[in-house]
């Protein structure tokens, strides 16, 4: 958006993040990213409620206003990251959230069923507790 770095930084660095991922799925981590997208109308719902409510105020800055000018921006860039930095050891799971609720159960859903890929189970004693005494 604001042309901080270069276009050749940033494909370097989307290249870092591809790397270190794989490198964690490589070690066994389980690697789950969520883009919690939240509509520009919604965004603007919450900004006003928390200018309308004065115990919400702390919660924003003149930067949320100046930087929401470049909504268009910031989309492409969020799809450019996207598109560049999801993998199979390392998916993105884009997550409508504009309903709390509904944000929530999604996103539980999606642990429940990686966990439950992982086939977790309790560790075997290392001793016979039927013979341990108090």
């Amino acid at each position: 958006m604001h042309k901080i770095i270069t276009e050749e930084k940033v494909r370097q660095r989307l290249g870092h993040i591809n790397e270190f991922e794989e490198m964690l799925a490589d070690s066994g981590v389980v690697i789950l990213k969520f883009f919690l997208h939240i509509s520009h109308a919604e965004q603007g719902r919450r900004l006003q409620s928390r200018l309308d409510d004065k115990d919400k105020q702390w919660k924003i800055s003149d930067a949320d206003f100046r930087e929401r000018l470049f909504w268009k921006q910031y989309t492409r860039a969020y799809e450019d990251l996207l598109t560049h930095t999801s993998r199979k050891q390392a998916p993105w799971f884009v997550v409508p959230a504009d309903n709390k609720n509904y944000r929530n159960m999604v996103i539980s859903e999606i642990l429940v069923e990686a966990m439950s890929g992982l086939k977790l189970a309790y560790p075997k004693p290392n001793f016979d507790p039927k013979v341990a005494k108090l």
